[in-house]
């Protein structure tokens, strides 16, 4: 069975380290590890740290560092540009590409988005993705917590795909297979972008193609937009040869 992952926000320097605060009290209370056990730090930047409970307090362990490594970033990045699905649908978008491999997630509202991010609303919900992503990486047991970038408009997706090395569009009028691009594999940048359940405007994938990007399909079913991300994510790592 795999060591349990706690993230952590800087790696133990020394030979002991002291678990604390909710990650503490999550493996001394609800995974109730005891001495002996192994766990895994990481500090979501590629860095992680191999240790072993020396003693258990009431909601904190003292842990034994063995020892330490350094994760390279995957490459290429792949980052996917999500607009905002209605209900907790969000947070299991999110949950699904963290546990493929996704680097960064880019929540956007688009114009056909029922959901808005406003004030407050907006506030809880970003915090609501950014834990999702936290939760699914130490479930999946990644060196890397991808980054959930904060909310962007049309405009700023268009910038994205500008910046990017392969800007994708998933759209399920294109002809043109997402399995039949070419992707880089070793260094560079691929961004997907995910429109909404009313889909993307005609207005916005003009925005989009002026940027540079190529619109493209997964295949002949329609996926809702929190599931059609990690399905894109799946093939673009199995072209590239993340996978």
């Amino acid at each position: 069975m795999s060591d349990p992952v706690f993230l952590v926000s800087e790696l133990p320097s020394g030979d002991s380290f002291v678990l604390d605060g909710p990650e503490g009290r999550h493996a001394a209370v609800v995974r109730r590890l005891a001495a002996g056990e192994s766990l895994l730090l990481a500090d979501g930047r590629g860095g992680t740290a191999t240790c072993q409970v020396a003693a258990t307090g009431k909601d904190s362990l003292r842990l034994a560092v063995l020892g330490r490594a350094q994760q390279p970033a995957p490459e290429p990045r792949v980052t996917v540009v999500q607009a905002l699905p209605k209900g907790d649908r969000g947070e299991l978008a999110v949950e699904l590409m963290t546990e493929a491999g996704i680097d960064e997630i880019v929540p956007w509202q688009a114009a056909r988005c029922v959901t808005r991010w406003r004030e407050g609303r907006g506030e809880k919900s970003l915090a609501r993705w950014r834990s999702a992503a936290r939760e699914a990486a130490k479930q999946s047991r990644r060196a890397w917590v991808p980054v959930v970038a904060d909310p962007v408009g049309t405009a700023a997706v268009a910038a994205l795909l500008a910046g990017a090395g392969v800007g994708l569009v998933l759209h399920e009028e294109a002809s043109v297979p997402l399995s039949s691009v070419p992707l880089p594999r070793g260094e560079g940048s691929v961004l997907l972008v995910v429109g909404p359940e009313g889909g993307i405007s005609p207005d916005e994938l003009a925005e989009f193609a002026a940027a540079g990007a190529r619109s493209v399909r997964l295949g002949e079913s329609v996926l809702r937009t929190s599931t059609a991300g990690v399905a894109a994510a799946a093939v673009v790592f199995a072209a590239t040869g993340r996978w």
